[in-house]
């Protein structure tokens, strides 16, 4: 439209300074009799704020619209898509939650919702620009991606309703631009400061919000008392066993009475070897003897499940855990062990994870290893499964585990090592309180030159 400033539009700068937190830039631009000043200012955490000021020189009314574009072209070379990580456009429309991932984007899919105010933006793991309307105003706000036969460009924008500005009048409109790091504290001021729904959720928080959101709260509460975010994760490893406590509690006590009843159950299997439909009748009816539950033992495996997902969620996607360390060699908990045991721990000059097909078993730390142990120790509490050829397959969980978790970020692994010596303690004390002799007493008693019980 004649008069209105296109995106080549020159405007003439007012100010002479460079825009900084301390002083806000302002410029013209005069076309068509139509006067538009201009005021970008800026604070410490990237939000700009664009106050417009539109004055109608002419004798004729102009029609105005707020609008606003944020851009991005193509993605980094090294960017990957994660399965449990929202990495496209993202925001709040009509008190909605709206997502469209970049490899959709790219196909073609869209997105586009009137709202009364709202945001809209594109993110990455841990950053984000979005635009941001005044949120009194009625806007249409669309997220699409186009190719310019060179790149992919990404594309969010929101336009407001038409205004009519008389000869004379003036029309003020002030928008924003958020374009930094989502870090929680940060989003959720700007959400009480300028009234922005559901800010937070920049922040890919998951379909498990319900355990994220309270964990990130915990972990950030006790990093305010330790002044670390790795002693954090210990105290919130203490917190879920307290609450995991009464429904563990049964589970070591169903499992211990089980342990109890192994030379008996074995007696039945001896006797009745060749008579598989009277061996498991026999052994039913001893658990019901007995009081028995072998299945009791797996309950608190459910559960904690969701725990383990859920803080692995919140340690991958927010900032605040980025490059936090811990005590040693840790010095990002989000990022996996870097002391490999198949570099001797850094003083050999190369990176095992790094060998083709061979990184993923090579590329051991020490914490995923401390896992292996601890889940071999908390394995031998337990009672064996009566089939030999599960028997040896739990015999190699520990050693598959211990691979899988050296990609895993070390809070995580940290988190897990110290949840299985809590439940080492936990389960020792339940089994030694029903009586019952552990592979830990029987090496105790190997070690004084002293017969277990069992072995007596």
């Amino acid at each position: 439209t004649a008069g209105l400033p296109g995106e080549s539009a020159q405007w003439e700068a007012v100010t002479s300074h460079s825009l900084t937190p301390e002083t806000p830039i302002r410029l013209r631009y005069e076309s068509g009799g139509l006067a538009f000043d201009r005021e970008i200012s800026l604070d410490q955490d990237y939000m700009f704020t664009i106050a417009d000021r539109v004055t109608n020189n002419s004798a004729a009314p102009a029609s105005l619209r707020p609008f606003a574009v944020v851009r991005q072209y193509d993605l980094p070379p090294d960017w990957a898509p994660f399965y449990i990580l929202h990495e496209g456009a993202v925001g709040v429309l009509d008190d909605r939650l709206k997502l469209e991932k970049y490899r959709n984007m790219q196909k073609g899919e869209s997105l586009s919702a009137g709202s009364l105010g709202g945001w809209l933006g594109l993110t990455t793991k841990y950053w984000m620009a979005a635009v941001i309307p005044d949120q009194a105003e009625t806007v249409n706000a669309a997220a699409a991606a186009s190719r310019d036969g060179v790149q992919t460009i990404y594309r969010v924008s929101y336009e407001g309703i038409d205004k009519t500005l008389a000869p004379g009048a003036t029309l003020e409109y002030t928008g924003r631009i958020f374009a930094g790091a989502k870090r929680v504290e940060v989003l959720n001021r700007y959400k009480d400061e300028y009234g922005l729904p559901r800010f937070e959720d920049a922040v890919d928080w998951g379909n498990f919000w319900f355990f994220t959101k309270p964990f990130f709260w915990a972990l950030n509460l006790f990093n305010s008392w330790f002044g670390n975010f790795g002693l954090a994760i210990l105290a919130l490893t203490v917190v879920v066993k307290l609450a995991f406590f009464p429904l563990q509690n049964k589970a070591y006590a169903s499992m211990a009475k089980m342990r109890k009843l192994m030379p008996e159950m074995e007696k039945i299997r001896e006797r009745f070897a060749a008579d598989k439909q009277r061996q498991q009748k026999e052994i039913l009816e001893l658990y019901q003897r007995e009081k028995a539950n072998p299945l009791a033992g797996c309950l608190p495996l459910i559960p904690q499940m969701f725990v383990f997902y859920g803080l692995y969620k919140t340690l991958f996607v927010t900032l605040e855990m980025r490059h936090e360390p811990f005590f040693g060699w840790i010095r990002d908990l989000s990022a996996p062990d870097p002391a490999m045991v198949f570099n001797l721990f850094g003083l050999l000059p190369y990176d095992p994870s790094a060998i083709p097909l061979l990184g993923a078993i090579l590329g051991i730390g020490v914490w995923p290893v401390l896992y292996g142990v601890t889940m071999w120790a908390l394995q031998s509490l337990s009672p064996p499964p009566p089939d030999p050829t599960q028997r040896m397959m739990m015999q190699f969980f520990p050693l598959v585990f211990t691979f899988i978790f050296a990609g895993f970020a070390a809070g995580l692994v940290v988190y897990w090592t110290w949840s299985n010596i809590l439940s080492i303690a936990q389960q020792y004390y339940i089994m030694r309180l029903n009586g019952v002799d552990t592979q830990f007493d029987k090496l105790l008693a190997r070690l004084r030159g002293k017969p277990a019980a069992e072995d007596a």
